[in-house]
């Protein structure tokens, strides 16, 4: 077949495998498509829960007519067996006769052994083809598997001078619909939400995606070393209906561990740095609970601590048109720098208008 449709047909696989991110961890969000002839036969994403795998939903819609089509997958289909069979064997048993996919899966119970598998029964096997979007989709997959933790987006909602509250700690609201509306979209494709322990106190938050017809939400996470937070506040009185994770010290009230456990919380003892919480421990505990890709929403002594630990992904700044002077709240918290040379350094990814404000995207410069 030619490159430019099978660049068309994997576009499709990697875009319909988005539809699962937020939803379907600890598993990757994949996406298939079965063509043949030119015409597409089945297609399906990785469903809530991680079950069943997007080629089973793909081979599904496409029935006996899979025999001898191709299948565009976003990720190298699995090979073990685990609560499914794997789909390597799905994709061989429907009779396919070749597989597209960009990337292997770096999960040792995978990791090229669903190509051997595929490629022993005669299937042929095209791989490379658009490896970078791949990578960029699967990236907190990944980092799960490699490093142990989730990928990590930092999204701040700043002033064009940089503060994201004026001194009284008024913040509602420095952006206009839009960017609101574009937040909730960014939530609601990670696995979770998360903010610090001021942020929750202060702005007694939901967390929750609203306005976009979905079903589901994500994870909760309010990181406080002495759960210090209101007992009556939003998120405690919604606990059991939507997940609240608490990640505390391990030398919090165990009084206040019981209370937030009989609402309904998850509470994570977590490591101290010093007089804090050690955020790389917070995100081990988080990535060994299965989380892929978390949202951090601040405040700013939490995005200062993600920044200063290089732990931070990609970071999403909305920029409002108004000032708020020297008064107002920083958006980010002391970095303890001296030399200008000490600073972390960004490269941007995007900049686009959303409403009246500028969304801009970056990641971690390359030096």
């Amino acid at each position: 077949m030619p490159a430019a449709q099978d660049a068309r047909y994997l576009a499709l696989a990697l875009s319909l495998g988005r539809r699962g991110q937020g939803r379907c961890w600890p598993n990757p969000a994949v996406g298939c498509v079965i063509v043949k002839e030119g015409r597409i036969l089945g297609r399906g994403w990785t469903q809530p829960g991680g079950r069943p795998h997007a080629e089973t939903v793909a081979l599904a819609q496409a029935g006996a007519a899979a025999r001898g089509a191709t299948a565009y997958v976003s990720l190298e289909p699995c090979a073990h067996h685990g609560k499914t069979p794997p789909c390597a064997e799905a994709l061989i048993a429907a009779g396919i006769a070749r597989v597209v996919a960009p990337i292997a899966d770096i999960d040792p119970k995978v990791d090229g052994q669903g190509f051997a598998m595929l490629r022993a029964a005669g299937i042929e096997v095209s791989t490379g083809l658009m490896a970078q979007e791949a990578l960029e989709d699967h990236a907190g997959f990944f980092l799960n598997r490699e490093q142990g933790r989730p990928f990590v987006t930092l999204k701040l909602a700043l002033s064009l001078d940089g503060r994201i509250a004026t001194a009284t700690g008024e913040s509602k609201w420095i952006t206009g619909p839009a960017a609101r509306h574009e937040v909730h979209a960014m939530r609601a494709r990670h696995d979770a939400v998360m903010v610090g322990a001021g942020t929750a106190r202060a702005d007694d938050p939901t967390l929750t995606v609203r306005d976009m017809g979905l079903d589901f939400q994500p994870v909760r996470i309010v990181i406080s070393r002495r759960l210090d937070l209101p007992l009556m506040g939003q998120l405690a009185r919604t606990a059991r209906a939507i997940p609240v994770w608490i990640c505390h010290g391990r030398d919090a009230d165990p009084a206040l561990i019981e209370a937030w456990q009989g609402l309904g919380a998850r509470l994570i003892a977590c490591d101290l740095a010093g007089r804090q919480l050690d955020i790389s421990s917070v995100l081990q505990e988080l990535g060994a609970a299965g989380l892929t890709r978390v949202f951090c929403e601040g405040g700013g002594a939490l995005a200062a601590t993600l920044i200063g630990a290089d732990l931070v992904d990609e970071l999403v700044i909305f920029s409002a048109g108004l000032l708020l002077g020297a008064e107002g709240r920083p958006g980010m918290g002391a970095l303890g720098l001296e030399r200008l040379g000490e600073a972390p350094r960004l490269t941007l990814l995007e900049e686009r208008r959303v409403g009246v404000d500028v969304m801009s995207r970056w990641t971690r410069a390359n030096v």
